[in-house]
Order: structure tokens, then C-alpha cells, then sequence
């Protein structure tokens, strides 16, 4: 059995915090006639999320930009946060560049070819050999499928070191333009940031050793979660069927779960409080308290999208498992998918 050791995870946060006070006033301001807008109120205010950083300011999120601006400023954001997370990921491992043999990404949010994986291989130089698998579509579940496909890279001995990065800057879905109550929690529920870390076949240092992973994809349920790109930029939409997603996916995750043991703690994507919630009522774990880095990283940042689960990993490294603990780690995103990496706390 091949097992993949992830360090602690890097995350670079914009300079921008915004406060869900803020952004509640702002869609007060905007939109003061709006037939919702006391539901609007309530139920934001019932997201969990304090604050989150923007890559810009509220009042340039909140503009009206032609469509290549938007996405060009968004592109350029993230990638140059994710160059800071993974400069000093690298610094901090003391990992030389030219030891990585793969580099995985996830970065959905603004369109460009070529991607952030031939940006971060140019910036620091890897090897022309290095292997790249970059992703563009995923969303939400990003951190955790880079996560699974950087084990599959160890696992079939095409690398021995693989960079995993994830970049979103989901404040280009904050639009005016999108009324709806759904369009409305998500201007509150996102935030933008940047996160990397290295998987490795030989541990570096304490952290998560995976053992095994798997994906679901829940059929025909595109409508629960989906981007919709036109001249305005990028939205993201779904329907009153998103509320039972995650319980109508678990369930088809149960048999993969009933051959693992149980996990005694779990890095859950923090997409929302009812995702939280089921999720630990599946796993049988104490929502609050065997949750609670999920729940912190909703409250100080926000739903950040794929890098979540790596900003919630994280977050169990400065307030460790026990030693050998069996864990979890499971995201959720567009399709309806899900993706869990099974394995335990590795301490040296």
C-alpha cells in the first residue's frame, strides 16, 4: 500500500477583508426594493461567515467590468497568490523546485490557456519533465480531487513529490446582476485566497497520510450547483435541490466508508452549515466540536472553494489529532460530486 504524506498546507489570503455587515449593507444599498430582501437578510446572517478577504476592494468587486477585464484581473489575482502560497511552502519544507516531480491544480474561477500550472511552472522553474494535470472545472471539490489525483501520481511511481495547488478568486461571481435568493448568499458565503501544499511518499513531518480515496458522482444532478458564463462574467447558480445534496450523495459514499475505519476526526469542505451538518451526522461525528476547524474556516474566511479543505487541514496541524487517529477528508462540488480521501494522523 503506497502512502501519501501531505504537509501542512500554505494558504495566501488577500489584503481585503470584508465583513458580512458589510456586504449585507451593500446589497441593503443596492437593491432596497428587492421583494426578498428581508428573507435575504435573515438567511445571510445565518451563513456562519463573519468575514472573508476579496482579492480587491468591495467597491471594485461590486463594479461593472466588461467581461475580459473580469476575468484577466480574477486570472491574475489568483495566480499571484497562489505564486505566494507556493513560495512559501517551499520555503518552509525547504523543498528545491527541482525535486517536484508533478504539479496539480484546480482553479476554476477565470478562464486562461495555458493554465496556473505552466504559470507556476515558469515561476519556480520545474523540471520541463515535471508532470502537470490541471484542472478547470471543479469547483468546490477541487482541494480534494488534487489531493486524490496527486495519490494516484505516488501510487503509480510516476512521482515521489507533487505540488498540489488550488487558486480561486470567487468574488467575480459577486454581480448585481444576480437577484435571486441563491445568487444573494453566495455574494456572502465566498471568499478568495490561494492554497499549496506538498504531497510526498516519504513523510517531511507531521500530517495527513492517506491511504485511499474515492469519487462519487450523484446522477443527473447538475442542477444543484453549476457556473453559467455570459457577457456580464461568471455566475453561479443552483436550486432548492442543492439543500439535500450532500445527503443524497452520502449515502452512495457509504459502502466505500463501511471498509475504512471510523474516522475519529474529519476535514470537511465548509460549503455551508448544512453541508457541515449532514455530513457529520452521517459519520456519526460531533458536528461542533469534531468540526470545528471547518466551522472556524467558515466563520474567518468564508466558503474558499476548493483550497477550503487545504485551509481546514491546515488549521488541524496547529491543533493536531492523536497520533495514528483515523481521519477523513471530504469536499463536495458542481455535478453533484464528492470526493473522500481516507487515512490517519502520521506524527515522526
Amino acid at each position: 500500500m503506497t502512502v501519501a504524506y501531505s504537509a501542512r498546507p500554505e494558504v495566501a489570503v488577500p489584503a481585503h477583508e470584508v465583513t458580512t455587515d458589510q456586504i449585507l449593507a451593500d446589497i441593503t444599498a443596492r437593491h432596497p426594493g428587492h421583494p426578498k430582501l428581508v428573507a435575504i437578510r435573515r438567511v445571510i446572517s445565518r451563513l456562519g461567515v463573519e468575514r472573508r478577504r476579496f482579492m480587491r476592494p468591495l467597491p471594485e468587486v461590486t463594479g461593472t467590468t466588461e467581461i475580459a477585464a473580469r476575468n484577466r484581473q480574477a486570472y491574475e489575482d489568483a495566480r499571484d497568490h497562489a505564486v505566494l502560497a507556493v513560495s512559501r511552502l517551499l520555503d518552509r519544507t525547504g523543498t528545491d523546485p527541482s525535486r517536484v516531480d508533478a504539479v496539480v491544480t484546480s482553479h476554476t474561477t477565470s478562464w486562461t490557456s495555458p493554465g496556473l500550472d505552466v504559470a507556476l511552472c515558469n515561476a519556480f522553474g520545474l523540471r520541463p519533465d515535471a508532470a502537470r494535470v490541471p484542472m478547470g472545472s471543479l469547483g468546490c471539490v477541487g482541494g480534494a480531487h488534487a489531493l486524490a489525483r496527486a495519490a494516484d501520481l505516488l501510487r503509480t511511481g510516476r512521482a515521489e513529490t507533487v505540488l498540489v495547488v488550488v487558486a480561486e478568486t470567487l468574488s467575480t461571481v459577486y454581480q448585481h446582476a444576480d437577484t435571486t435568493l441563491e445568487a444573494m448568499i453566495y455574494k456572502a458565503l465566498f471568499g478568495d485566497s490561494a492554497a499549496a501544499t506538498l504531497v510526498t511518499r516519504a513523510p517531511a513531518g507531521p500530517g495527513f497520510a492517506v491511504t485511499d480515496h474515492t469519487e462519487i458522482l450523484l446522477p443527473h444532478s447538475t442542477d444543484r450547483y453549476r457556473g453559467r458564463l455570459d457577457a456580464g462574467g461568471l455566475h453561479f447558480d443552483s436550486t432548492g435541490a442543492a439543500l439535500t445534496a450532500t445527503g443524497d450523495v452520502l449515502p452512495h459514499l457509504r459502502p466505500w466508508l463501511d471498509t475504512h475505519p471510523a474516522p475519529a476526526w474529519a476535514v470537511v469542505h465548509p460549503g455551508g452549515p448544512r453541508i457541515l451538518t449532514d455530513t457529520a451526522a452521517a459519520l456519526g461525528l460531533d458536528a461542533e466540536r469534531d468540526l470545528r476547524h471547518s466551522w472556524h474556516s467558515l466563520r474567518e474566511r468564508g466558503n474558499l472553494g476548493g483550497a477550503a479543505v487545504l485551509d481546514v487541514l491546515a488549521r488541524h496541524h496547529d491543533d493536531p489529532p492523536p497520533p495514528g487517529a483515523p481521519g477523513l477528508l471530504l469536499a463536495y462540488g458542481p455535478g453533484f460530486t464528492a470526493t473522500a480521501l481516507t487515512g490517519h494522523w502520521h506524527t515522526p
